[in-house]
């Protein structure tokens, strides 16, 4: 609920504060006297889009600041939740405009976008008014406004879940058929590749031993017939032979020497010794370089394979055994595709029933809702002095979508046999307000906490009729914060609270102010909205006669 608005250098307002109230609050005034400066001014702290130049005339700067009181059930509190702030019971919205055009905003003292405010502002007022063509008048809400009246939130995201998953099989299904479509175009290479490759069988790894087998090989080939050779010196036929002469005849000689031969005999032992491990380990790498020629040839092929088949696919040879992999992946999903996809069709067949399900059973509930609240629309328009007029609730199949398979669009004729059409295209300026505000009653839920502004709507009526019409905003105000302008003295004489809205020059300076009045004062401005500027003892009965009801 709005509890006030603070403003301050805005267009013709120098410094104006209003508290409301609960129930029915009535702004009048002459024409001109400023009652739209009070909407804009309520509107720019909202976020709404209106008017460019708001900061008075000499002023730095334009300032409004609105508070709220949310309920604990206030959808506004989701919003704030989501965008981080914190939430409280009551809600302070600032908005400052610049001389030079700069908008700053503030929720409860921390900086806001203007999205958030507006976000925000969806969810604390409803302005109606002859123009409404962003509220009831516009078709494309009407589906909205109808599901909500019908109380659909179940129906609806059961219909957004079949949706949502009618899109994914569908999306599962194309991205499988368009893959089957790629894989169809290279069946022949994928066929011809895999035979290739399971026909060589590469391993992991493979690459380095056969090189290093290669290399191996091929430097054995040439240094084998040096180690040969050095073999035969190092043996029997080579240095062993002489030094174990040498040795025979030492150890003859030795004890006729006396002890002169020791040393000498002890290191020539050492080189015996030495020499055989020489010897043993040139024999071990002889064996080692012995291999069959014919295995460098095969070493040599497999490995030229190798190389040639991963230069053809451009990955390196170690990588030849997954690549197998993965292409014998893909041939056998293209084996496997036509299977895969008639599972795929069926499952978005399978989703588009549940969608159809879901689809219809909303559509049911929407025009079981559209009776009802038609029905609702006659005992609404009766005291309205519309009894003649039909309001119906067109329900029209359209492709469907998350919001179910149903166009919905309020269309009206002002008397029986006459043609219908669009609400805001039929009626006249009277009979459009009127049909807004039965539309309004019947939609209005008082939990939602709105405060719902009309400017006007009782605009071309009069007599009876306005009196109908201030009955019923009257009705829409017991449960609920209703705000109207008006210059209907029926319905002003209706209101709970009062303000009268006036235009003041002083000097060269024209500002509004805004009055709250008493009692005395009602009386005489609702005499004034009977008979104009000159205010009779008869205006002034007549406007007690309203005022007592």
């Amino acid at each position: 609920m709005l509890r006030g608005l603070d403003i301050r250098d805005m267009l013709l307002i120098d410094r104006l504060e209003l508290e409301f109230q609960p129930g029915l609050n009535v702004l009048t005034g002459e024409t001109g006297a400023g009652k739209s400066i009070l909407l804009d001014s309520l509107g720019f702290v909202l976020g709404w889009r209106g008017r460019a130049e708001l900061v008075r005339s000499g002023a730095e700067r334009g300032e409004v600041t609105a508070w709220f009181d949310l309920a604990a059930d206030h959808p506004g509190r989701a919003v704030l939740e989501e965008a981080g702030f914190e939430v409280e019971d009551e809600l302070v919205l600032r908005r400052v405009n610049t001389a030079d055009g700069r908008k700053t905003a503030w929720i409860n003292d921390r900086r806001a976008s203007g999205d958030v405010l507006r976000r925000l502002s969806g969810t604390l007022v409803e302005l109606h008014g002859q123009h409404d063509d962003r509220g009831l008048l516009d078709p494309k809400g009407h589906r909205m406004l109808l599901d909500a009246f019908a109380g659909n939130a179940d129906l609806l995201a059961e219909v957004g879940q079949a949706w949502r998953a009618r899109a994914e099989a569908a999306r599962t299904l194309a991205r499988a058929e368009k893959a089957l479509d790629e894989l169809r175009a290279e069946e022949d290479f994928l066929r011809h590749a895999v035979g290739e490759l399971d026909a060589l069988e590469p391993e992991p790894g493979e690459d380095a031993v056969l090189d290093a087998r290669r290399r191996q090989m091929q430097a054995g080939a040439r240094i084998r017939e040096d180690i040969s050779r050095a073999l035969d010196a190092l043996g029997s036929s080579g240095a062993e032979g002489p030094m174990l002469d040498a040795s025979r005849w030492l150890d003859v000689a030795a004890p006729h020497a006396e002890g002169r031969l020791d040393a000498p005999i002890e290191a020539l032992a050492r080189a015996l010794h030495a020499l055989a491990e020489a010897e043993q380990g040139t024999a071990r790498a002889l064996d080692a370089l012995e291999f069959d020629p014919n295995e460098l040839e095969r070493v040599e092929e497999r490995l030229f394979a190798l190389r040639g088949l991963a230069r053809k696919h451009e990955v390196r040879p170690d990588e030849l055994a997954d690549l197998a992999d993965t292409l014998r992946t893909r041939l056998q999903a293209l084996e496997g595709g036509a299977e895969d996809i008639a599972g795929l069709r069926a499952a978005l067949a399978q989703a588009d029933a549940a969608y159809a399900r879901a689809a219809d059973a909303l559509g049911v509930a929407r025009r079981d809702a559209a009776g009802k609240l038609d029905a609702a629309m006659r005992a609404e328009l009766a005291p309205l002095k519309m009894e003649r007029a039909i309001f119906e609730t067109k329900i029209t199949p359209q492709e469907g979508g998350p919001t179910g398979a149903d166009s919905v669009e309020f269309t009206v004729a002002t008397n029986p046999g006459a043609p219908s059409g669009p609400l805001g295209k039929i009626a006249s300026g009277g009979e459009l307000s009127r049909f807004l505000l039965a539309l309004k009653v019947c939609l209005t839920d008082a939990e939602t906490g709105l405060t719902l502004i009309f400017d006007e709507i009782d605009r071309g009526v009069g007599g009876a009729t306005a009196d109908a019409v201030g009955r019923r905003l009257a009705s829409l105000a017991a449960g609920a914060q209703v705000l109207v302008v008006t210059h209907s003295p029926q319905v002003a004489a209706l209101g709970q609270h009062h303000w009268r809205v006036e235009k003041r020059v002083i000097g060269e300076m024209t500002t509004s102010n805004v009055v709250p009045l008493d009692t005395t004062a009602r009386v005489d401005e609702v005499a004034r909205m009977l008979s104009g500027d000159k205010i009779t003892d008869e205006a002034r009965a007549a406007a007690r006669t309203l005022l007592a009801g």
